[in-house]
């Protein structure tokens, strides 16, 4: 049985998300306030969270920056509303893997959290680590090495060099990069993944301005080659 932690200060909001994912087979753990969210995440295991960006006591953000300053790359989907665009691009970059906007059906949201399980599973029965050149990772411990000296990576960018990896020697475009990774049909700034790239480059490459395994297919994407 998954288990869900639904972070949400909105008491209708929080029954209806609890009955619902409560009636689709989930163990469920209800925090009201950012205080108890970021406890019950913190000290807790969870297979998921539900996580409501305007919380009192402590953020939806400092929660997520939490858990993923920790190393728990427990797939999170925010919910935002209408208008808090820059909350939306916020929770992207602290490594948040979706976000639906309020009002949403919950059909909408279980479609998305099922395809997130579905992406996340996959990635961990498929490989669990890998050796290139000089640098050893460890996806499911969420552990690398270079030369024998830890690497210090973002969740999101244990998330893109796995994806990478799994198909090396694939060209894959920058769209289909930010659908497996970011959980997203289609995105606004596709610069993103530029961005992610160029700093998993200067972490993992002996000379990231001519990068031996992370590959620019120019007009197209990237490409690992390994």
């Amino acid at each position: 049985m998954p288990k869900v932690l639904i972070v949400e200060d909105d008491e209708a909001m929080a029954v209806a998300l609890r009955d619902g994912f409560g009636y689709e087979g989930y163990e469920v753990t209800v925090a009201r306030d950012g205080a108890e969210g970021m406890k019950q995440a913190t000290e807790r295991a969870h297979d998921l969270i539900i996580l409501d960006v305007m919380l009192p006591k402590v953020s939806g953000l400092d929660i997520l920056k939490r858990v993923r300053g920790d190393g728990n790359a427990v797939p999170v989907i925010m919910l935002t509303a209408r208008g808090q665009e820059i909350d939306k691009v916020l929770g992207l970059r602290l490594g948040a893997d979706d976000y639906v906007t309020k009002p949403f059906s919950f059909m909408e949201l279980m479609a998305r959290v099922e395809a997130l399980l579905r992406r996340a599973g996959g990635h961990n029965d498929q490989l669990e680590s890998f050796t290139f050149g000089n640098v050893e990772v460890n996806f499911r411990r969420h552990e690398a090495h270079k030369g024998g000296e830890p690497i210090d990576l973002s969740p999101r960018e244990f998330k893109i060099l796995q994806y990478l990896v799994e198909h090396r020697n694939e060209v894959l475009p920058r769209d289909r990069l930010l659908n497996a990774v970011w959980g997203y049909e289609s995105i606004p700034f596709t610069r993103t993944v530029d961005m992610h790239i160029a700093k998993l480059r200067k972490k993992i490459e002996d000379t990231p301005v001519d990068p031996r395994f992370i590959v620019t297919v120019h007009g197209v994407g990237y490409k690992f080659v390994g």
